[in-house]
């Protein structure tokens, strides 16, 4: 039986979902994670607690001495730079959960590059949205048109520019506070950007792709929406995903993903 190592790029809450929901799988392999300095330590201590990491190593880096078979990326946009592009270029495909940072000006050549150097492969994770195998189906024929709408409850967008459109506290009905390109909200809401990105790759582009946002007091929930026309026809999809219970602000779904891609890799029959 061949057994995937891998080396696991961040330990937050989607970095800690991921490690125990594939740690019963003994195809799948996490011996390394990767975390800031400053949090090599407490990552280590707090490992030493669970019977079944005591043989996983730590550090600030991805080590090349004990060579994974694949790096998984779930610590955020700067982590591609890093530790994503690097290990590419050394011949080691890689996962990208941070979709939203390819919005950044030539980064999305830059890991076209770094695996044709390395003669791998980076694999652009779905995330927190659904759909996208249909989209970048669609695409083959050609799409004339991808629309995506953003919803949550007010108090998520605390922290974002749209605390200057609107009065987030005591907003009573919906209301809209961007429209514009997935470009420009990648950049404007970066810490919300991954499902625009994440449409914008798979279909017409960052700067083709229209992105409308909302703030609505009457949903609980993170409500995203799309739709797309082209030769193909027509699409719409809705998910309302629900949060991850160790941090609210992460959809669970996003989580999913990184477990479905990991497992595609050892199973029998990938769907």
């Amino acid at each position: 039986m061949t057994v995937e190592r891998i080396a696991l790029v961040g330990f937050g809450a989607i970095g800690r979902a991921v490690f125990d929901l594939i740690a019963d799988d003994n195809r799948l392999e996490i011996d390394q994670i990767v975390v800031p300095a400053e949090l090599v330590q407490p990552i280590k201590e707090e490992l030493a607690q669970r019977p079944n990491a005591a043989s996983v190593t730590v550090s600030d880096h991805v080590s090349y001495d004990n060579r994974p078979d694949l790096i998984v990326e779930c610590a955020g946009h700067s982590a591609i730079e890093t530790h994503v592009l690097p290990g590419l270029k050394a011949g080691i495909p890689c996962m990208v959960v941070s979709i939203g940072a390819l919005s950044a000006p030539g980064l999305p050549e830059q890991l076209e590059a770094a695996a044709q150097a390395g003669d791998t492969q980076v694999h652009l994770l779905s995330g927190a949205i659904g759909g996208i195998d249909a989209l970048a189906a669609a695409r083959v024929a050609g799409l004339d048109e991808v629309t995506y709408v953003g919803r949550k409850p007010p108090l998520g967008w605390l922290g974002t520019p749209a605390e200057e459109k609107l009065d987030l506290h005591n907003l009573k009905e919906k209301a809209i506070f961007f429209e514009g390109s997935a470009r420009d909200a990648a950049r404007l809401f970066p810490k919300n950007a991954n499902v625009a990105a994440t449409l914008s790759l798979a279909g017409i582009g960052l700067d083709k792709t229209k992105v409308k946002l909302y703030a609505d007091p009457t949903v609980s929930e993170n409500i995203h929406y799309y739709e797309a026309q082209g030769a193909f026809g027509f699409m719409g999809v809705t998910l309302k995903g629900k949060p991850l219970a160790s941090n609210p602000k992460t959809s669970a779904l996003t989580v999913y993903s990184v477990v479905r891609a990991l497992k595609n890799r050892v199973q029998p029959v990938a769907v």
